[in-house]
């Protein structure tokens, strides 16, 4: 369980959730509907009462949406951040179907700290684009042990083909001509939002704890869509392809 709970009292959670929802779509408008397709995934796989894994879980936001559209689903959230596993801890707290466990996927030994040996379901979004291919491709081997057989892997997030550099080069300056828009309309970024977290006095504490792990932000790899069906296959999932894909972000679907 994450130590967050010590901090998780006077705090506005659901604002602060819809907060950080904001911040996301400021960078990711198609957000929801990436969820959408996610979870219809879900139920199309593994039914409407699965087990799932919320992989590098942040606020709970999948969990969230998870439970929204399954009440009888259960979610283990996982994180290292010790800032936005306060805000899932107080977001999901007294809900018996959640459980948050502070956890480096970068440790192989992290799978330990889980309390279910398998999943239905394990979901990630947004969120492995800050690690290294090698730590990556080891990720995958260790989630594949944790779907079960027939389950599925979930992960939407940035795959960037550097065979088309004017079309990425096109696709960035819209997007970034869009985000500019709705900047000088009020939205937040995200330097933005952590100064807000840092200025909390619920927040301060885990927010420079954070800071002490990741730095300003993490920087990964971004590998092709080709790279991580290739590498799932090899860690034991018998297929993976896109389910759903922006001009920008892919969702990635395997298959146990």
């Amino acid at each position: 369980m994450t130590d967050a709970h010590a901090v998780t009292t006077g705090a506005d959670w659901r604002a602060w959730q819809e907060s950080w929802d904001r911040q996301q779509e400021w960078y990711m408008p198609d957000r929801e509907e990436r969820f959408t397709i996610m979870l219809d995934m879900v139920e199309s796989c593994v039914g409407t009462a699965p087990r799932v894994l919320d992989l590098a879980c942040g606020t709970g936001s999948i969990t969230a949406r998870l439970l929204k559209r399954f009440p009888q689903a259960v979610s283990t959230g996982v994180d290292l951040d010790p800032a936005l596993l306060a805000i899932a801890e107080g977001t999901f707290a007294g809900d018996e179907r959640v459980s948050l466990v502070t956890a480096d996927l970068k440790d192989p030994q992290w799978p330990s700290l889980l309390p279910y040996d398998s999943y239905d379901a394990v979901l990630t979004a947004t969120a492995l684009h800050w690690l290294h291919s090698d730590p990556l491709a080891a990720l995958y081997g260790r989630v594949a042990d944790l779907v079960r057989d027939g389950g599925v892997f979930m992960n939407a997030d940035h795959m960037i083909d550097d065979t088309t550099p004017r079309i990425n080069a096109a696709e960035r300056a819209q997007r970034h001509a869009r985000m500019d828009q709705a900047k000088n309309a009020g939205a937040l970024d995200w330097a933005e939002w952590w100064q807000l977290a840092a200025n909390d006095p619920v927040l301060a504490g885990p927010t420079a704890r954070r800071y002490e792990i990741y730095g300003e932000h993490a920087e990964g790899d971004m590998p092709p869509v080709a790279w991580h069906t290739r590498v799932l296959r090899e860690k034991g999932f018998s297929e993976a392809r896109p389910v759903w894909c922006s001009p920008s972000d892919t969702l990635l679907l395997a298959l146990k």
